[in-house]
Formats: structure tokens, C-alpha cells, sequence
């Protein structure tokens, strides 16, 4: 196998997420070409210390991106190429930016969300509704809506953590008006020549009919299937980020709001409206 195509295989065994494993593979791909396309196994700790620096000095990239390139090159060398790196200096560190989060008003938060329509209007509601990362509510399956206990389930958040958060009395009518539509695309799916949803590998290995049952639908899913290249099967991911992102920007524009507001805003507004509400953040995390 190909180095990169090693990278892969190495990272899905570990199950990281689909937009880790491509933030890993291009660091690796970008550290090759930055070393006049050396393999990997001909460079080491001070190859590494200049990439790093470079990043830092040329590129100026946050701490944060530095970081994950450096975490993609020790996995490189530790996982894919048998070969653990001792003592490896970073070189040159990014600077971490001293930044306050933007948090807008309720009446802000209203003004957004009334400015927003269709799908993206519906997963606005939990970003704010129950402070959740824009990956975390797009990955939200039936199964993790408890309408009855008011909750959302979330599995294998940030740091590979579940965790359960509150579910917005406000969302809940939509929600379960959306709900129906997915039950009626999904018995579509199945009538149309059998098209399935995205599962992780290995619960599709050891749940073979899974992704076809309603529970792991997703809730909010995309309007276009893909034929999937391995195995010719007819599949249906999500919404892609980019187009509630779109859709968030255009409603701060339309609201006439001049903060830099983002699909994360919700989540820090939801934080801070909960706190000053007098109730703890521990659902925030």
C-alpha cells in the first residue's frame, strides 16, 4: 500500500472521525512536498522541527494548527511507520491568540434564527437550543433524540466523550415535524433500490442491517445520495457543514448584526444565557 493510503487504513482502525483522518493525511502529504518529497522514512526529529517551524515563522498559523500537524506526523511515525520519535522539539512555537468568544444577545439569537429557513433553520435550533458543536448535531442519528425525557444523546463527541444535553422545548414541535419526513425519505430509500445510511466500519461489520434501519438514520440528512466506491452500494450521508455555515452567515448579514458570529456563537450564547440564568454550564461540555 501507498504511504498515505497505510495513513488511512491506520487511522480508521482507530476509528477517528472521517474529517480527522483528512486533516491528518494532509499535514503528512504537505510535510512530504515541504522536504522536496523525501519519504518520510529517510527524514526524522529535525526534518519534523523545521516543518513545524516553518508553519510557524512562514505560514503563521495558529497554535492550535500547529499542534495538529505535529500530531499527525508522531502518528505517522509511530503507528504507520513503526517508529516512535524520541524527544521531538516543536522548533519555533505559534502563538496562541488571546481571544474572547463572540456571544450574541437573545434578541440577537432571535433575530438570527428568524432570518433562517429549511434544514439549516432546524439545526440552528440545537447549536443555541442545547449548545452544540455544528459536527455534533449534524451526526445526530434518530436514536439520540429522547423526546419524552427531553434530551439529545450525543456519542463520540469532542475527545471521543458521550455525553446528553438538554432538548429545547422550543425545537421539539419542528423536530418531531421534521422526523416524519425522514421516516417517509428513508421508506423511500429503501423502495428506490435500497439506498443506506453512512455507519461507522466497525458497526456496520458487526450490524450488517443496520443501516437500514430507521433508529440510525440521520436527523438530518442530506438531499442526494453517492454510490459508494468499495462497494457499489447506494448511500446517503448528512448535510454537509458548509451549508448551515452558508446559511448562518447570510441570517447574521440579513439580522444586521456586525459581529463575527459563526455556527459555534450559538453554542458560547447558549453558555452564557444558561449562566446568567442562574443554571450551571455542565452542558456545555
Amino acid at each position: 500500500m501507498k504511504l498515505l493510503d497505510r495513513m488511512r487504513a491506520q487511522i480508521r482502525l482507530r476509528h477517528f472521525s472521517a474529517r480527522t483522518e483528512d486533516a491528518y493525511v494532509g499535514w503528512v502529504r504537505r510535510y512530504v512536498v515541504f522536504h522536496g518529497k523525501r519519504h518520510p522514512e529517510q527524514l526524522g526529529e529535525s526534518e519534523i522541527r523545521d516543518f513545524l517551524s516553518f508553519l510557524a515563522v512562514e505560514r503563521n498559523v495558529a497554535a492550535s494548527t500547529q499542534n495538529q500537524a505535529f500530531a499527525a506526523l508522531l502518528f505517522l511515525y509511530r503507528e504507520v511507520l513503526g517508529r516512535p520519535l524520541e524527544a521531538v522539539e516543536v522548533g519555533v512555537q505559534a502563538k496562541r491568540p488571546e481571544r474572547l468568544p463572540v456571544v450574541l444577545t437573545r434578541d440577537e439569537v432571535r433575530r438570527v434564527l428568524y432570518a433562517m429557513a429549511g434544514m439549516p433553520s432546524l439545526v440552528a435550533g440545537p447549536l443555541y437550543g442545547s449548545g452544540l458543536r455544528l459536527t455534533e448535531a449534524l451526526e445526530l442519528r434518530i436514536k439520540d433524540i429522547d423526546f419524552d425525557r427531553g434530551e439529545i444523546r450525543l456519542r463520540d463527541g469532542k475527545g471521543r466523550k458521550d455525553r446528553v444535553t438538554m432538548l429545547s422545548e422550543t425545537v421539539q414541535p419542528r423536530l418531531r415535524e421534521h422526523l416524519l419526513f425522514v421516516r417517509q425519505l428513508q421508506a423511500r430509500d429503501l423502495e428506490r433500490g435500497g439506498v443506506r445510511v453512512v455507519l461507522p466500519d466497525a458497526l456496520a461489520r458487526k450490524y450488517p442491517n443496520a443501516d437500514r434501519e430507521l433508529r440510525w438514520q440521520w436527523v438530518f440528512s442530506a438531499s442526494s445520495s453517492y454510490v459508494e466506491g468499495e462497494t457499489g452500494i447506494r448511500r446517503r450521508h448528512h448535510l454537509h457543514v458548509t451549508v448551515v455555515q452558508r446559511a448562518i452567515k447570510d441570517a447574521v448579514n440579513a439580522a444586521g448584526i456586525l459581529k463575527p458570529a459563526t455556527c459555534h456563537t450559538l453554542r458560547h450564547s447558549f453558555a452564557t444565557h444558561l449562566l446568567e440564568a442562574g443554571y450551571d454550564n455542565s452542558y456545555s461540555t
